[in-house]
This record gives C-alpha cells, sequence and structure tokens, in this order.
C-alpha cells in the first residue's frame, strides 16, 4: 500500500490519497476562494465528502461530482439538494451512521455549526456534521468540519482513536487555536491539521497559536500551506 498523502487546498478544501490510492476531496471550495492555488485544482476524485452547506465548503461540490464521477457523502439534506441539481453518485446519511463506500468505513459525527446555502435566499441543507475515516490500512482520520469545541469529541476519541484531526482553527466562526487545542488532547491524535484560518482579516487564528496552545502535548501540528503535499 501506498502512504497517506495529504494536499491542502486553502480554506477547509483538501485532496486526500489513501493508502489504497483513493482520491477523496473535502469540502471543495475552489471557485472565489482567495487562499486556492488553481494550479492544484483536482482532475480526479473517488469521493467527496461535505460537511455542511455554507458556501465556503460546497460551491464546487457539483462541478467536481459530474467532471470526476466521484460519489458524494453527505447528510440527507444536502445529498438531496446536490441530486437536484444533476449530481447522480450519492450515499446520504445522518449523525451517527456508517457506510461502507469504495473500501472506506465512514461514520458521520456531530458538528455545531449552522448549515444554509445562499441561493435567491438561504436554503436550510440539514445540519453541520463531521466525518471519521478509517482507511484500508487502518489509520483512522477525523474532519471536523466547522465547529465550536463540544463535549462528545471526548466520546469521538474513546469510540474511534482518530490518529489525525483536521480541526478549524480561525475563531469568529469557529473554535479558536486554544479550543482547538483542547479538541485535539481530547481525541487522543497524534496529529492535527489545521484549517479554516487566514482566508480572511476576520480569520484570525494561526498554526503558530496552535502550536504554543499544543506545547508539551507531544501532539504534532502538521501546517500545510495552500498547495503543499504532505506524504
Amino acid at each position: 500500500m501506498q502512504t497517506l498523502q495529504i494536499t491542502y487546498l486553502g480554506h477547509s478544501s483538501f485532496r486526500i490519497r489513501t493508502p489504497g490510492g483513493k482520491e477523496i476531496l473535502f469540502d471543495p471550495w475552489y471557485t472565489g476562494n482567495p487562499s486556492f492555488p488553481e494550479s492544484a485544482r483536482p482532475k480526479t476524485a473517488d469521493l467527496i465528502l461535505i460537511s455542511h452547506g455554507h458556501s465556503d465548503h460546497i460551491t464546487d461540490a457539483a462541478a467536481m461530482a459530474k467532471q470526476t464521477n466521484a460519489t458524494v457523502v453527505g447528510i440527507w439534506e444536502i445529498t438531496s439538494w446536490l441530486g437536484s441539481k444533476g449530481v447522480k453518485s450519492l450515499e446520504p446519511m445522518n449523525k451517527g451512521g456508517t457506510v461502507s463506500v469504495k473500501g472506506l468505513r465512514i461514520t458521520m459525527t456531530d458538528a455545531r455549526h449552522s448549515s444554509s446555502f445562499d441561493e435567491n435566499g438561504l436554503v436550510y441543507l440539514g445540519e453541520a456534521a463531521g466525518f471519521v475515516v478509517k482507511l484500508e490500512n487502518g489509520q483512522t482520520i477525523y474532519f471536523a468540519g466547522d465547529t465550536a469545541l463540544f463535549g462528545d469529541m471526548k466520546l469521538i476519541g474513546e469510540l474511534y482513536q482518530p490518529d489525525i484531526a483536521f480541526l478549524p482553527i480561525g475563531d469568529r466562526f469557529t473554535m479558536g487555536p486554544d479550543t482547538a487545542a483542547t479538541a485535539a488532547k481530547w481525541l487522543g491524535v497524534k496529529q492535527v491539521v489545521p484549517m479554516h484560518y487566514g482566508t480572511f482579516p476576520l480569520l484570525t487564528g494561526t498554526p503558530a497559536q496552535l502550536k504554543e496552545h499544543l506545547s508539551g502535548s507531544g501532539i504534532e501540528v502538521l501546517e500545510l500551506k495552500p498547495g503543499e503535499t504532505a506524504r
């Protein structure tokens, strides 16, 4: 098997190549994303996972699904809405559920945030969620989406024992570096990938602050520049 590859596409968008060679896009927002490097635009995908319906997470989901024939995994309201946009391959689910798709085991977790899309008025797109993905080699990642700190992160750590957590740190709309550090400790992860920071001036949290709050914990902060890949 290959090693896990993580490519940061700016804001909360990632491309993951799993040890078994599957390509996952998390929260694809490329159009209008000031931190997205056009040279890194994905051309292929097997799965697209959508945490919630805000435009900075879902704008390019339908286009990428049609272009790549990827299967989209999301909460019922989001997959129904994408189906109305012509997306064919959909795996609807809801919080607490687990699905096996293309050799990966995907569990939807809670997240504390809102979820809607502005389409001539706000369209309700269910609740915000996170994902735990168990990879082919047994490695487990947790993509928190946009969320506040919440106590059941301890339960996510206990039940799924994630190795890597993708956590928002920008503050104002999500956790800041201080509460993201608490989340990382509760989850028991070895590594944190910070996201949802720096895209706009309002998002003031930084990876440096996260590292400071995690100092002495033994948890590594994997800080990636947009377009950069970690292997």
